[in-house]
């Protein structure tokens, strides 16, 4: 074992979801480890902002604006990226969201909004990039997941549905993949310190509340779900498929 197991010079990745969050961590860690990367979003002034602080010591980058929610959007991405990469080896579907609800109380139209960004847009991401992923000697995607596809989280029942279904995808694609050299695993954070999360953590009591349920007693950062991204993505990791890795302090394992 050498260094170059922790590295990811000469990788090619695609990040959606990419300026914000866990998906803006993801990506200075990937290239910071030397991997040329194209990121996406849906706000063009946040990814062209995002590509001007390019890291002089990483690998490159690249990236466009693109809702991949939007069918002829998502094929315009993966053409663009892999035009502007000249590959691909990696594909973190990060993008997702979630609306707070409580069952009865879902609106017209959220259902089918949630499936298609949360859910639909990784499952059609992975079909059009398979063919250069294939191509790939060592091709690797990361789905971003949730602790919520395991357990009960008060309210947002679709969002729990979305990425139960987002772990069995990765799951199957690592079974199906695995012969063509592709390792598909997928990450499932707790509370991260995000703009998502925030949202909810402003309620201190709610905050509490996490951090109570929380073994190390304390939300995580986005830079540590990203580090576990790019591990994933490196060599040192190329016999781990098919695993749904918990990002969580500690929680799932939480019991009195």
């Amino acid at each position: 074992m050498n260094s170059s197991f922790w590295r990811l010079d000469g990788k090619k990745a695609l990040v959606t979801g990419a300026t914000k969050g866990i998906g803006a961590a993801v990506v200075d860690v990937l290239q910071e480890r030397g991997a040329d990367v194209f990121l996406t979003a849906r706000t063009a002034d946040d990814v062209q902002a995002f590509v001007q602080r390019s890291r002089n010591d990483g690998g490159k980058l690249y990236g466009a604006a693109f809702d991949v929610t939007d069918k002829a959007q998502r094929s315009a991405l993966i053409e663009q990226s892999v035009a502007s990469l000249g590959g691909l080896d990696i594909l973190v579907n990060n993008v997702g969201t979630n609306i707070r609800r409580r069952m009865d109380e879902y609106r017209e139209g959220e259902l089918d909004f949630l499936l298609q960004t949360n859910l639909v847009s990784a499952f059609e991401l992975c079909r059009l990039a398979y063919p250069h992923l294939r191509r790939s000697k060592a091709a690797g995607v990361v789905n971003m997941s949730s602790t919520a596809a395991a357990t009960h989280v008060r309210t947002g029942a679709v969002y729990g549905m979305t990425k139960a279904a987002l772990n069995q995808l990765t799951r199957n694609l690592a079974g199906e993949w695995g012969p063509d050299g592709i390792r598909v695993n997928a990450l499932a954070p707790w509370y991260i310190r995000t703009p998502l999360a925030e949202q909810v953590l402003r309620d201190k009591s709610y905050a509490q509340a996490v951090i109570d349920r929380t073994p190390l007693g304390r939300v995580g950062e986005a830079s540590e779900v990203a580090a576990a991204v790019a591990f994933l993505c490196m060599p040192g990791a190329a016999y781990i498929s098919g695993q749904i890795l918990a990002i969580d302090g500690g929680m799932s394992i939480a019991g009195f």
